[in-house]
């Protein structure tokens, strides 16, 4: 009997014109076999926007959609879907592996964003309101993440037309004009910042799955915790999955061939006692 297979990528951002997905059935070769199917946030946009019966159609798709193509599917949320499962965070493999979003590792939930400066703020302000004890406690600190992320509203991810959207995307990606070098500097913080969360909050994970940052890769910390990010299905820097079977994991790269996305290269092997 085959041993049962765990497979999880994340950030989709199903709806988004920047997301290669135009149809949820292209995804439809990343799912055969799979017994238990993770989505690791930003499944699609649920935030406030101008087009609330896209954001409703495209909620409608993807509960429908996966759930008939694996047996056993978790949604968690991410910054972009934060109402959308009452799930934050996954515990894998006797407590080895650990997946969220990724998100919840920075006090201004996206450090590159323009938004970033009054996130704080709320997320300050919202800590602030809790009794003592409980700001530490990871449940306490979803909480406040995904109440302060429903709250942002959608910028070029709700524009439907073409040419508006790119005129918003280009406008949303260069502004303010250190823009580039937040997100470089998110990119290179961001292994050291899973490792440090895992020591506060999962001491006992080995490795920690990611995405939000759409930078896909793997990277063996200082700490001693492998950094798995799954990237995004949005261009330039593709995406990846992470299968967890038979006492190992395979990060693998993603393709998209004939219009459907499907399993590429092997990237890393591991074992799950050691990561």
């Amino acid at each position: 009997m085959a041993a049962a297979l765990t497979r999880i990528f994340s950030d989709l951002h199903y709806g988004d014109r920047a997301s290669r997905i135009r149809s949820l059935a292209q995804l439809r070769p990343l799912l055969a076999g799979v017994d238990h199917l993770v989505l690791n946030g930003d499944t699609l946009d649920t935030r406030p926007g101008p087009s609330p019966a896209h954001t409703a159609r495209c909620r409608d798709e993807v509960l429908a959609f996966f759930p008939t193509h694996t047996s056993h599917v978790t949604f968690l949320t991410g910054n972009h879907d934060a109402d959308f499962s009452p799930h934050h965070a996954l515990d894998l493999a006797d407590g080895a592996v650990f997946a969220t979003h990724g998100d919840i590792f920075y006090d201004d939930i996206v450090p590159w964003s323009q938004d970033a400066p009054a996130i704080r703020k709320k997320i300050t302000a919202a800590l602030a309101a809790l009794p003592a004890a409980e700001r530490p406690l990871l449940s306490a600190r979803f909480a406040v993440w995904r109440q302060v992320a429903a709250e942002i509203p959608q910028r070029h991810q709700s524009e439907r037309r073409w040419l508006r959207f790119a005129f918003y995307f280009i406008r949303d990606t260069v502004w303010p004009p250190d823009r580039m070098w937040r997100v470089i500097r998110t990119w290179r913080d961001a292994p050291n910042c899973a490792a440090a969360f895992a020591r506060t909050h999962r001491p006992q994970a080995k490795a920690i799955i990611t995405g939000h940052t759409h930078r896909p890769g793997v990277w063996r910390t200082s700490a001693g915790v492998t950094v798995i990010n799954t990237g995004s299905f949005c261009r330039p820097l593709g995406c990846c999955i992470v299968d967890l079977a038979d006492g190992r994991g395979i990060v693998r790269n993603m393709v998209e061939r004939g219009g459907e996305f499907r399993l590429g290269a092997p990237l890393a092997e591991f074992s799950l006692a050691d990561a």
